[in-house]
């Protein structure tokens, strides 16, 4: 185990971070967690949320149809965990689980997904497509590019979706998986079948999407900030961020094909865009709702809205080797940044399955 003097070291963390991060952490691991083969995990560092603000340093690489920005923290040579944020959420959902990850020993890559923060198309010819397909042959370009043969794969929101196909289309590429919300692959035919009254009502920004004055607001960037910053606190009614903690993430929202992006996924969804021919082959192997069968940890948060009823009972049967389910207390929409030690928990434990 890392000890705290050499703690910022390992991880990689420039000198005010390090200093941040060595005031939140709680002690260090005094137990282990049981795996379900019976085997022990470490325990993760505790960490306050909030304690870390950025992370020390920023790469980019050409990746497939992209130059993507991302953060990397751990050694170099460690076993690789892939974290995947959501929308509308940037790397900072993963500002304080990096570096617990980093302490255990793995090497933690954080990408933009294309359309924010530093990630931007090679090409202005290229079509700004956000159909899950092409997202998760993003992050399999990026694990090409890195020679990332096999990693675990942890996200939420679009980063679970894109974790979940990448886990189902490339078992051969996922060591284990940690999805927030459990099985997040889009059916479009089952997208275009009416939810109950009060989960439409939670996607109420995805209708607003549809329309042409969804796509005006999503352009202006004061109507921009302020929507999505609504979106923020609903979704996540326990979690008392500050402005500077929206801020900080808010600035990746200024990507000039964000707008794009953002209104082409939720259109796709409802089919009322269409996407690439290129696709269309992985688009009819995720349409049969693939299994998933690495190793996984699925997790839902008692207080995000879009968290399915039943305790995870109607994915379950999506997840056919090693699973766990976990229900966070008192937890929002933005599992990885409300609660940095279970989320970092959950990929230590997945991956000792």
């Amino acid at each position: 185990m890392i000890n705290r003097r050499t703690f910022s070291k390992a991880l990689g963390l420039g000198t005010g971070v390090a200093a941040a991060s060595l005031g939140g952490l709680q002690g260090l691991p005094t137990a282990s967690a049981t795996t379900q083969n019976g085997t022990t995990a470490p325990t993760a560092l505790t960490v306050t949320p909030g304690t870390h603000t950025s992370f020390a340093t920023l790469k980019q690489i050409k990746a497939g149809l992209l130059d993507i920005g991302y953060a990397e923290l751990g050694p170099a040579h460690g076993p690789v965990v892939i974290c995947l944020h959501g929308w509308p959420y940037d790397i900072h959902s993963f500002v304080d689980v990096a570096p617990l990850l980093a302490a255990e020993g793995y090497r933690v890559i954080v990408p933009y997904l294309r359309g924010h923060g530093t990630t931007r198309f090679l090409s202005s010819r290229t079509f700004r497509n956000a159909q899950q397909s092409a997202i998760a042959l993003d992050i399999i370009a990026l694990m090409d590019v890195l020679k990332i043969e096999k990693a675990v794969l942890a996200g939420f929101d679009w980063g679970s979706r894109t974790a979940d196909i990448i886990a189902a289309l490339w078992p051969e590429r996922t060591k284990a998986l940690v999805s927030v919300s459990g099985y997040l692959v889009t059916n479009l035919e089952a997208n275009k079948q009416p939810l109950p009254p009060k989960a439409e009502h939670a996607w109420w920004y995805q209708y607003y999407f549809a329309t042409e004055r969804g796509r005006l607001a999503m352009e202006d960037k004061t109507k921009r900030h302020d929507l999505t910053r609504l979106v923020w606190d609903t979704v996540s009614p326990t979690w008392g961020f500050d402005d500077a903690t929206f801020e900080r993430t808010a600035a990746a929202f200024e990507n000039p094909d964000y707008a794009d992006i953002v209104i082409h996924n939720y259109r796709w969804r409802l089919s009322l865009a269409d996407g690439e021919r290129r696709y269309d082959r992985l688009e009819k192997q995720l349409a049969a709702r693939p299994t998933i069968a690495v190793p996984a940890i699925t997790l839902d948060a008692e207080h995000d809205p879009f968290t399915a009823p039943g305790d995870g009972s109607s994915y379950r049967d999506r997840f056919t080797g090693k699973y766990a389910h976990r229900t966070l207390k008192d937890i929002g929409h933005n599992v990885p940044q409300e609660a940095p030690t279970a989320f970092a928990q959950a990929v230590i434990d997945v991956d000792h399955f």
